[in-house]
């Protein structure tokens, strides 16, 4: 998933978009209403790119968090954390991230992205990233691409029009 330019504002619901970098502040647009403001330096701004869930042997990504929620709900709305009780939170999220670490990871945590993850789906912004060649396989292209078409050989003329 693609999420450099979705922002999350300390003290602020929803999500934002960046628009553009202002003197002192950023331009940004709330994902909902469409409404743009100002969030100045003094504002806590964190983009969803940089975010990541604790887990039992290094954090993990939100980006592989949605692409494994995207996978599960087969790109539907994920369960609707306002009326899922902790223990339901709890047990979805574990069907999804199963490593996740239990003691740093809180249910306001993980009711945030799935409210997170429902706002971009029902925007149509959560595309999945397309899955990576290999080394050996991106060889083979790159050689395909530079071998030159057989027949098709260009020849100079010596002799000069007219003579």
């Amino acid at each position: 998933m693609v999420l450099k330019d979705i922002l999350a504002i300390s003290g602020e619901p929803g999500l934002f978009k960046f628009i553009a970098q202002g003197k002192n502040a950023i331009i940004v647009e709330h994902l909902e209403t469409g409404r743009r403001s100002s969030a100045f330096t003094s504002a806590k701004v964190s983009s969803l790119e940089d975010i990541s869930v604790f887990t039992q042997d290094e954090d993990m990504p939100l980006a592989k968090v949605f692409d494994r929620i995207y996978e599960k709900e087969s790109g539907g709305p994920a369960i609707d954390p306002k009326t899922a009780t902790s223990d339901v939170l709890k047990q979805y999220f574990e069907g999804i991230v199963p490593e996740y670490s239990r003691e740093r990871v809180y249910t306001s945590d993980i009711k945030k992205i799935i409210v997170w993850y429902n706002l971009l789906q029902k925007k149509n912004m959560l595309i999945p990233d397309e899955p990576e060649k290999n080394d050996e396989q991106e060889q083979k292209e790159k050689v395909a691409e530079e071998k030159p078409v057989a027949g098709k050989k260009t020849r100079k003329s010596t002799s000069e029009p007219g003579k």
